[in-house]
């Protein structure tokens, strides 16, 4: 081989060299980037993780649990203990927060605890003995209450009149700051000129816990409206997926409330009312006449059903302006996941029971059989 053929070798030999180089180093560069972005979502779990680990199992709940703690128990037998009883989420991060806060010593004995608890305030009751928090009082909101009659609950359990607890939930300045507050829950939606209450439907029935003797107005509602908002975040999914919005939701599950007496009910009701919606049937649902009417009443008539409303399902297509009640779970369930059925009419007979029909001549003799 000649000088000038082997320069050629040479130079070939070193860009081949070259491209070896570049491949390994593309290589490498390709399982760094993994390494990093694996480790930081694995770091980004585990920090959500632990935060979600160190928040209370309920925040909503009062009901006191009963925990053993006998004599020369460890934190780890007492972090397992609290996770049994469903004090806590997690044993391994109650044992390694308790030592990254350098707590121990912990007494022996009988406690009632809540899910509600945070884990310091779990830790403070187990180093002094005592429970460390009791609320001050409870307010117990059920299913299905307008505002007003949340009002009345409010004015019977605190220093609050109803009147007072009307003028705020109804102020629009308190309504706007609780927009800001919630964006995605209260929405432009709840400015509808036809809307009575921009709130209503907006206070979540459950119990609360207040800790202070006497909280404000404002902090009280404004517990009730974060709940909401917590409960409606866990229907986003299915909510996009519906093309529903937050405020229809709200105000279709109220619809269930009103009108159902047993979560079987709910579910099949809300194939009724989703039948009668594509079929662009007015939904004829009796408890938006009497909330037009904006009486409490055991009996619609038949003159009721002529009121000029926009809450008057008999007269008006689609769903009201907005909810007529507060919803509870089974029934944002039912509204968000309904029956399949092909039901477009129903009634309750006297004793409540719903009987359900695909064709009006049917419908017809349901009448006459359980209501004639």
């Amino acid at each position: 081989m000649d000088q000038e053929s082997q320069k050629k070798a040479m130079l070939e030999k070193m860009k081949e060299h070259k491209k070896e180089v570049k491949t390994v180093r593309k290589i490498v560069f390709i399982v760094a980037l993994i390494v990093i972005v694996v480790t930081a979502l694995i770091g980004t779990s585990v920090y959500f993780y632990v935060s979600s680990a160190l928040k209370p199992v309920d925040p909503d709940s009062n009901k006191s649990v009963k925990v053993e703690v006998p004599i020369g128990s460890t934190v780890d037998s007492i972090a397992t203990t609290l996770e049994k009883k469903n004090i806590i989420k997690d044993a391994k991060v109650f044992k390694y927060y308790t030592k990254f806060k350098n707590e121990s010593e912990f007494q022996a004995g009988s406690y009632k605890l809540t899910k509600s608890m945070t884990i310091d305030e779990i830790i403070q009751s187990l180093k002094t003995g005592k429970v460390y928090r009791q609320p001050a009082f409870s307010l117990i909101i059920p299913e299905g209450l307008t505002l007003d009659q949340i009002g009345n609950r409010v004015a019977k359990s605190t220093k609050y009149s109803s009147n007072e607890f009307m003028k705020l939930v109804t102020s629009k300045s308190f309504v706007k700051k609780m927009r800001a507050k919630y964006p995605e829950l209260i929405t432009k939606k709840v400015s509808n000129k036809n809307i009575r209450y921009a709130l209503e439907g907006y206070l979540y029935p459950a119990t609360y816990a207040f800790f202070e003797e006497e909280p404000s107005l404002e902090e009280i509602v404004d517990q009730m409206i974060a709940q909401t908002n917590t409960v409606v975040t866990q229907y986003s999914d299915q909510l996009k997926e519906k093309g529903m919005s937050v405020h229809e939701f709200l105000t279709f599950a109220s619809l269930l409330e009103r009108e159902a007496t047993a979560k079987t009910d709910r579910e099949t009701i809300a194939s009724v009312f989703y039948n009668r919606l594509e079929a662009d049937m007015p939904l004829q649902t009796d408890p938006t006449v009497l909330y037009a009417l904006g009486e409490h009443k055991d009996r619609v008539l038949y003159k009721d059903l002529e009121v000029d409303h926009p809450y008057n399902t008999y007269k008006v297509k689609g769903l009201p302006p907005g909810p007529i009640a507060n919803a509870g779970k089974e029934s944002l369930d039912a509204a968000i996941s309904p029956a399949e059925t092909p039901y477009l009419y129903f009634l309750a007979d006297k004793n409540g029971i719903n009987h359900f029909a695909e064709k009006y001549e049917e419908h017809l003799k349901n009448v006459d059989k359980y209501i004639k």
